[in-house]
């Protein structure tokens, strides 16, 4: 693939040389001779889910809720041109009918490239669903990228790094097994395979027994790991300064959804200016 780099550094001959101003021509030609061949039409002719189940021998979970089942959405838009792109998100609700009652219609017979245009009719129809609009843009954005011949990181201008720090977002509550003794041995294991950060779930029990949990968990990895942790909006605010305090003390870089966003959710504001810690809403 030609980068901008690349054709930047072809149109700089050295100092002095008459034929600049012909060169340009020239290697626009070579461009044109080299680049892919697009498709000859590019018109969305269908858009397709595929609601995914898979039954867990136990169930596992969040503060707020278990589930031994575990769900998924697949969304695949398909186009003449016979190129197909895929989008995920879950089924929370109604989301599959907003995808197939709503987007659909208004997808069929547009370009996937007219990405600002598209963007803004999909929020139309959909009522605010971010789920529904996520999974169909993700789609969108797949086909794009696969018809200009670029990844997403290059359509939105380059990447800035070449590696990113992962986390594992791991010690889910398992059903009939205590916390105190899953979450500190199945941290340790992560850190040998390599994590160099962790998230674990909060929330679902008392305080104490909750802050017990993370100082094993701190005690289990070391000082260098980053460790974050999750609530799922299990927290009143006072719990929630008082368990962010604790976090803090315990090196904690991150204290994600601590408040029920539909209920409290001006409580952040005053959660925020109560803590240090890093706090993350949905």
């Amino acid at each position: 693939m030609l980068t901008r780099r690349r054709w930047l550094q072809s149109t700089m001959l050295p100092t002095g040389t008459a034929v600049a101003a012909m060169a340009l021509p020239h290697f626009n030609a070579q461009i044109l001779a080299q680049s892919p061949a697009k498709p000859s039409s590019l018109t969305v002719t269908n858009v397709e889910t595929f609601p995914l189940r898979h039954k867990m021998r136990r169930a596992m979970g969040v503060s707020t809720a278990l589930s031994d089942t575990r769900t998924c959405l697949l969304v695949k838009i398909s186009t003449d041109s016979g190129l197909v792109g895929w989008g995920e998100t879950i089924d929370v609700g109604g989301t599959r009918a907003v995808i197939e009652t709503k987007h659909k219609p208004v997808l069929l017979g547009k370009s996937p490239l007219e990405h600002r245009k598209l963007w803004r009719t999909l929020w139309g129809p959909s009522f605010g669903d971010g789920r529904a609009v996520g999974a169909v843009d993700i789609a969108l954005h797949d086909l794009r990228g696969k018809a200009l011949g670029q990844s997403i990181a290059d359509m939105y201008g380059g990447r800035l790094r070449d590696r990113v720090l992962a986390y594992a977002s791991a010690m889910n509550y398992t059903d009939a097994v205590r916390p105190e003794d899953q979450f500190p041995s199945e941290a340790a294991e992560l850190v040998r395979r390599g994590y160099k950060a962790l998230k674990t779930r909060c929330g679902r029990y008392e305080l104490s027994r909750e802050l017990a949990v993370v100082a094993k968990i701190r005690e289990a990895v070391g000082g260098d790991i980053r460790l974050l942790t999750d609530g799922n909006g299990a927290f009143t605010l006072p719990q929630a300064v008082k368990f962010g305090k604790e976090l803090e003390k315990l090196n904690f870089y991150c204290f994600e959804e601590p408040l029920p966003q539909g209920q409290n959710y001006a409580g952040y504001d005053v959660l925020c200016q109560a803590l240090d810690i890093c706090v993350a809403g949905g």
